[in-house]
């Protein structure tokens, strides 16, 4: 007898769950799905401002890798991060995460577990601030190959949005604000100038 896949939902929220339990359930839509130290974690799906703020990010980002290949080699969108798959399992899903080139090889090979991100950002407007500002930091402060995590944060006003930047320092993170309006550049995309407004 074939055994019926889960259905998740946000009822479910907390429930532990194994990380094959959990690629193989199925989900009732309008949520965001995550598996943290074994348990799921369920958000809502993003709403029409915080999409409009991560797609312009997005656009951002990729309109450098068109110009720097041989620095990015790919803007993912809600891609996996496997910060462990044990038993415990916490693979959260950023919003965008950036990766540098793969090296030579089938797409079809290509899988989560394998490639870890240079950068991951996470937009915020609604959602959970306790999640994009404490224990994502800590979650990405884990894999060192991650050297930036940024928060797109448009909580107060998404049309004035800021940038809270994570970068790596020692053991833990320097965070510094931009604010609404400002310039931001960092030496991991040379010659990039993000101008932290959403209509430029």
């Amino acid at each position: 007898m074939i055994a019926t896949p889960l259905k998740l939902s946000a009822l479910d929220h907390g429930r532990d769950l194994t990380l094959q339990e959990f690629d193989d359930a199925d989900r009732v839509p309008g949520f965001q799905y995550e598996i943290i130290e074994g348990r799921l974690y369920v958000s809502p799906a993003a709403n029409m401002p915080e999409q409009k703020l991560e797609i312009w990010l997005r656009n951002k980002l990729i309109a450098y890798e068109f110009q720097n290949p041989t620095i990015i080699g790919w803007v993912a969108i809600r891609g996996r991060v496997f910060v462990s798959s044990d038993l415990r399992a916490t693979v959260p899903e950023p919003d965008i995460a950036v990766f540098a080139p793969f090296q030579d090889g089938s797409i079809r090979d290509l899988r989560w577990q394998d490639h870890v991100p240079f950068i991951v950002a996470e937009v915020l407007v609604d959602g959970d601030i306790a999640k994009d500002l404490e224990r994502n930091p800590k979650l990405y402060g884990r894999l060192k190959p991650i050297r930036e995590y940024w928060v797109l944060n448009g909580s107060v006003s998404p049309d004035e949005p800021t940038l809270i930047v994570h970068t790596r320092s020692g053991r833990g993170w320097t965070v510094t604000h931009y604010p609404f309006g400002s310039t931001y550049t960092t030496k991991l995309l040379p010659g990039c100038e993000l101008v932290v407004d959403p209509t430029r």
